[in-house]
């Protein structure tokens, strides 16, 4: 069957498209994807604005409409942190469904933890161990760790990089004061709940999501996304610690430069290659392994084994 995959996170609607069956690997077959950065039209209040929510649902019913395009059979749509945590998320959600007929699952963070986990599990298998996975998206950081398929420990914490970009640098390049105090409050937040984690022991492989982690190591020296899903790319604390400081002196348009940089992310950079740094040393992880699959691959794999055999 073909499933959709209609993702609002806080800086994209994406909307993926699978040709999936149970027991099959799911294989892409068409990405519809606008960039709208809920996180940055909350007001100061904390809501999502008229314009932000016309822009919202403008942009879900393109993405239907693309989705009724490719022929998609159903529709799997889900948000993250922007829409989770708006004051106003109610009411967001009730104009959604009257002008777009989308009723929005909205994820817990836990729920987005373990549903990556998932993915990385299903994409690595058993032989990988016990799994600690990362990923930085724009509203929050997820980490989990286990052995199975459902992680020992899941936990999100709010450490997006658009979050902590529009909270704590505003600068183009950024103060060094302001850096420096990002990286204090990264690591203290992460600091408090490593110790969840350690009491299962080391884990065997550490791998990392997202759209953040991805352009760093590729920024790194990782092969390009053109090469294939099947290409090994991996990212080295060392190389990471490299980057930062040059990160920071950099603008948004030098970073854009960057190989694998896209300019809807290059602001956002440097706050999640300071998650990411602080993630790595607070772990003690030395080098981890990029995961093609993540939270949307997580999604249809849910899907996918909950439908009767045939």
């Amino acid at each position: 069957m073909r499933l959709g995959v209609l993702d609002v996170g806080s800086n994209t609607v994406h909307l993926l498209v699978v040709d999936a069956h149970p027991g099959a690997r799911p294989l892409p077959a068409h990405s519809h994807k606008a960039d709208l950065r809920l996180a940055e039209l909350l007001d100061d209040d904390g809501a999502i604005g008229g314009e932000g929510v016309d822009r919202l649902v403008s942009t879900i019913n393109e993405a239907l409409q693309a989705a009724e395009d490719k022929g998609v059979e159903d529709v799997l749509p889900f948000a993250t942190s922007a829409i989770r945590e708006a004051v106003n998320a109610a009411d967001v959600l009730v104009r959604v469904a009257e002008e777009t007929g989308v009723t929005l699952n909205v994820l817990t963070g836990d729920e987005e933890a373990r549903l990556t986990f998932l993915a990385a599990r299903r994409w690595f298998g058993w032989s990988a161990g016990r799994l600690l996975v990362i990923d930085i998206g724009g509203g929050s950081l997820e980490i989990a760790y286990g052995l199975d398929e459902e992680p020992d420990r899941a936990v999100s914490l709010p450490l997006g990089a658009g979050r902590l970009t529009s909270a704590w640098l505003p600068g183009d390049p950024p103060e060094a004061a302001d850096v420096k105090l990002l990286r204090r409050h990264v690591r203290a937040v992460i600091a408090r709940i490593v110790g969840e984690f350690t009491r299962f022991g080391p884990p065997d492989h550490v791998v990392a999501t997202s759209k953040t982690f991805k352009q760093l190591a590729r920024i790194a020296g990782a092969a390009r996304s053109a090469e294939g899903l099947y290409v090994q790319r991996g990212l080295t604390r060392k190389a990471l610690e490299e980057w930062v400081p040059r990160l920071a002196g950099m603008t948004a348009a030098d970073r854009c430069a960057l190989p694998g940089v896209s300019e809807g992310r290059a602001s956002q950079l440097l706050a999640g290659a300071l998650v990411a740094e602080a993630a790595m040393d607070l772990f003690g992880v030395e080098e981890l392994e990029i995961c093609p699959w993540a939270l949307r691959e997580g999604v249809i794999l849910r899907r996918l084994d909950h439908l009767p055999s045939s």
